[in-house]
């Protein structure tokens, strides 16, 4: 893959099979079947850097920014990318059952309404631009876009354990 600023040249093909698997076709012509394209920064630049992995975890192809790719490639890498990088983005908070932890979170996403587990305060990460990422008890990530956008109610609960 080639980038001059504005077009590019892909060295390979993506398609799905019969079975749904995803498909690179390389530049020699060969067909590697079940590729996980990964992202190499999923929360501060999530696209850009993308590696298409092999089924042997091997890097076949790295793609610096997935807008440049041609629609059809770059529609079917995001509808990949969509089930690989399941992460509800919290957009209110409406009760916990404590301000100490381990306590039950009820809120809204962006997936429909749900209650969690936190565990302990450091689950709560700061990003940069004012975001942050919530791992429940789960291990499901909850992404919060950016803190100060959130309505005050959730703010004022959220800050008690910031």
């Amino acid at each position: 893959m080639t980038d001059n600023n504005t077009t590019i040249t892909t060295t390979f093909d993506l398609a799905r099979d019969s079975f749904g698997r995803l498909v690179l076709t390389d530049a020699q012509g060969e067909r590697h079947v079940g590729i996980t394209p990964v992202r190499a920064f999923p929360l501060t630049a999530p696209g850009e850097g993308i590696s298409l992995v092999g089924g042997d975890g091997r890097e076949l192809v790295w793609i610096d920014r997935v807008e440049a790719l041609p629609a059809p490639m770059r529609a079917l890498l995001e509808e990949e990318l969509a089930v690989r990088d399941f992460a509800p983005t919290l957009l209110k908070l409406h009760k916990v059952s404590s301000f100490g932890v381990p306590s039950t979170w009820t809120v809204s996403t962006d997936r429909g309404d749900t209650r969690f587990v936190l565990k302990a305060e450091e689950d709560i990460r700061r990003l940069d631009g004012g975001a942050l990422l919530i791992a429940s008890a789960h291990g499901v990530q909850f992404r919060v876009a950016d803190a100060k956008a959130l309505d005050r109610a959730s703010r004022k609960l959220l800050e008690r354990f910031l």
